[in-house]
């Protein structure tokens, strides 16, 4: 059997054109020094923050992973908030810095609205004396310091 050799174009040096710049790669190796950090930060903050409430009585995981072992849902604090983390540091790489702030404020919003619904679902029971506006705060707060903290650690890395 013929082996087949495979020719790849590459730039003259007397060629005039210009050479294309490359694309980097969001979660290239440099990057993700930095994001492996910022996600483990706030993986942790997430579940001990989760722990506080849940034994203070302030809030409660009616259905969760492992109940046996774990008051809170560590499904949530391990999987889904470093993904949704990483998609908001991927997106407050691409937007200025009034979009950011817009961007957290909208989170926020989203989330608080979203922690009403997972109530009504049976995912999530707060106390009564727990208003909305309290995680409205604390997700801005929290997204906020993510992201002074990647930024931090990139300034170091770089």
């Amino acid at each position: 059997m013929e082996r087949l050799k495979m020719n790849i174009a590459k730039h003259l040096k007397e060629s005039s054109s210009q050479r294309s710049p490359k694309k980097r790669f969001f979660y290239g190796t440099k990057h993700i020094s930095v994001v492996i950090p910022t996600l483990l930060l706030a993986s942790l903050i997430g579940t001990y923050l989760d722990l506080y409430f849940v034994g203070k009585g302030i809030y409660y995981f009616p259905k969760r992973p492992l109940p046996e072992i774990f008051p809170i849902n560590i499904f949530f604090t391990l999987i889904g908030l470093p993904l949704f983390v990483g998609l908001y540091i991927y997106v407050c790489q691409k937007v200025n810095v009034w979009k950011k702030a817009a961007l957290i404020l909208l989170l926020s919003l989203f989330i608080s609205i979203g922690e009403k619904q997972a109530e009504t679902w049976g995912l999530f029971i707060h106390n009564d004396s727990w208003k909305h506006i309290y995680s409205f705060i604390g997700y801005a707060l929290y997204l906020t310091f993510i992201y002074v903290f990647y930024r931090w650690v990139k300034r170091i890395r770089d």
